[in-house]
This record gives structure tokens, sequence and C-alpha cells, in this order.
């Protein structure tokens, strides 16, 4: 599902590719796949200070950002659990 809406998001913008810039080694524009959108994903890290501060995403990545945005979700504003 999510490889499914990182798609439908590049072929809106373009060509249904972005360039692999961080992805893979040539800077060869790439259609993603699962694997590799939930490997890049996968190395987010949420930061959280106290119980009445907001969560903050940790980035290392410049295509983490890309692919967040192609998903539609605000790093800035991360939703916190309820509990």
């Amino acid at each position: 599902m999510i490889e499914r809406q990182v798609r439908q998001a590049l072929e809106r913008d373009g060509d249904g590719t972005m360039a692999g810039i961080g992805i893979y080694r040539g800077r060869r524009r790439v259609r993603p796949t699962g694997r590799m959108i939930l490997h890049h994903l996968g190395e987010l890290q949420l930061r959280i200070r106290g119980a009445t501060d907001p969560p903050n995403i940790i980035l290392s990545q410049v295509v983490q950002v890309d692919l967040l945005d192609l998903l539609g979700l605000d790093m800035r504003r991360p939703r916190r659990l309820q509990t």
C-alpha cells in the first residue's frame, strides 16, 4: 500500500520516477519499490523529550523528506499516540 501511494503521487507530479539521490548509486531515476521505501523510512527516529513537549522526527537522509512528502505526512507535526 505504501509503494502504491508513493508511485501514484510520483505519477501525478511527473513521470512516475524519483531521482536516485541517496537511494541508488549513479543518481539514476528509479521507480521506488516497497522494500526501498521501508528501508529508508525504517531509519527515521522519533525523539520525545517530555510529556508536554511535541515529538520530533529525526531525519538522516534527504530521501526521507521526499518520501514523507509523497506519502502526504507532515514531518513537522507528528501525531501522538492516544493513551
